[in-house]
């Protein structure tokens, strides 16, 4: 298929195509939509960017749209699955565009928000239902939503579900679905643990693939820099007052670190933000806004932003700490180079953090140039002022009278110690009903 008017798509979602432009449906599109208006389940291999939503966006609003079923109470009819909070809100807002003249309702619900006001808002039932699988099943044990009503379900990003944990929580939910429905699978990436997860999930599925699995952007131009951890800022600080950045994202490994690094740059004269499971969901929404709109060009972020910003416009993604899971990084510099554009995406790479690189480049089949220091580095460094960061209430001390890494490896590469679960009430999450076509 050539065009999307090839797969006799109903007129209402051919206008709302017409109006954002779209003509030409994208590789994963022109595999996917025929098979899933025919009913079959699928298994996706594709990185973020390719334009899967509309790929499973599309044919599920017009099997909805043409089996006129009514939304049972407190239940849905279609069900999407996200890792994080904001790739809910973006498959949301992605299922109001392509179904605005559809008579269809969409929900979102996540944590971080009180979860009343999304019990009231299912009583009545809603015809798509974007969850994170907490909030889900949080809904689910307080007995406001069933899924047996559930005629599509899709899993996406199904990686990221098991590097954040959500392993049991999908089981779970597979024994709550209807055993007859329709299923859409998607992941970046496919090992072993992924494909054993689909099976659970699928029948018989037609598999698609626009990439090979863990394929960094072809358009996104990598390097690295070998440089001491305590003089990463200095890097970073140079390398933003001295480039032409549109948007840049910033990589930390920890949620303090990006605090950390957001309060370097600001003593520098650098506006930024950063985000990460700390923040409250307003705090959260009014730094992505910030970022969208070129206000605050530099977005300092952990894992959980990897997948979750679909930002155009972002030039350059810095990985100030390298992850320790190589698929990450594919899925951080994915955050560029997006819709055809170019990008840049620049590793600063301590002593200890060389086999994660290695790592990375066994993954992914791509040398990544190793670039010297800048020859005016020194007097940087030397120039760039040290902070004195108090410690926060929630970061414990280490035996020898240190801060510890609270959410990732430390620096040797030894695991993580733990402290005992975080106390204080669950997450809640907010939900937002959009009715569209005025049903």
């Amino acid at each position: 298929m050539t065009q999307f008017s090839d797969f006799g798509l109903i007129e209402p979602l051919q206008r709302a195509l017409a109006a954002k432009g779209y003509t030409t449906p994208t590789p994963i599109q022109a595999q996917s939509i025929q098979p899933l208006l025919d009913g079959r389940d699928l298994c996706g291999i594709a990185q973020t960017g390719t334009g899967k939503t509309a790929a499973f966006a599309l044919p599920s609003l017009q099997h909805l749209a043409n089996s006129n079923k009514t939304r049972p109470q407190q239940g849905c009819r279609m069900l999407v699955l996200a890792p994080t909070r904001e790739l809910a809100s973006q498959i949301a807002e992605s299922f109001v565009a392509y179904g605005k003249h559809l008579r269809l309702s969409v929900l979102t619900v996540f944590g971080g928000v009180p979860i009343n006001r999304q019990i009231r808002q299912l009583q009545a039932g809603v015809d798509v239902l974007v969850a994170t699988p907490g909030r889900l099943l949080d809904l689910i044990d307080q007995r406001a939503l069933h899924l047996r009503g559930v005629e599509i379900f899709v899993l996406d990003e199904a990686d990221q579900m098991l590097d954040l944990g959500f392993i049991h929580a999908l089981k779970r939910v597979d024994q709550l679905l209807p055993k007859k429905r329709q299923s859409l699978f998607f992941s970046a990436t496919m090992p072993k643990t992924i494909a054993e997860l689909g099976d659970r999930f699928l029948t018989d599925p037609v598999k698609v693939s626009v990439a090979p699995p863990s394929t960094t952007a072809e358009r996104v131009d990598q390097v690295a820099f070998y440089v001491n951890q305590a003089e990463k800022q200095a890097l970073l600080n140079l390398h933003i007052k001295n480039e032409k950045i549109d948007r840049a994202l910033v990589f930390t490994r920890t949620k303090h670190g990006a605090d950390r690094v957001v309060k370097h740059l600001a003593a520098a004269g650098i506006d930024a933000n950063a985000i990460h499971g700390n923040k409250s969901q307003p705090q959260r929404e009014r730094a992505l806004a910030a970022f969208r709109s070129g206000e605050t060009p530099i977005l300092v972020a952990t894992d959980i932003a990897a997948r979750g910003i679909d930002v155009s416009g972002v030039s350059h993604v810095f990985n100030f700490e390298l992850p320790n899971v190589p698929e990450q990084y594919v899925h951080r510099i994915g955050r560029t180079g997006r819709a055809g554009a170019t990008g840049i995406a620049i590793a600063f790479v301590a002593d200890d953090e060389r086999p994660f690189l290695k790592g990375i480049e066994k993954l992914t089949r791509v040398r990544i140039a190793i670039s010297p220091l800048p020859e005016n580095f020194r007097s940087v460094v030397e120039s760039t002022p040290k902070l004195v960061i108090p410690r926060t209430p929630d970061q414990p001390r280490r035996h020898d009278g240190r801060s510890d890494q609270r959410n990732g490896a430390p620096s040797n590469g030894a695991p993580k110690r733990r402290y005992g679960p975080k106390k204080g009430p669950v997450g809640a999450h907010r939900g937002a009903v959009t009715r569209v076509g005025g049903r």
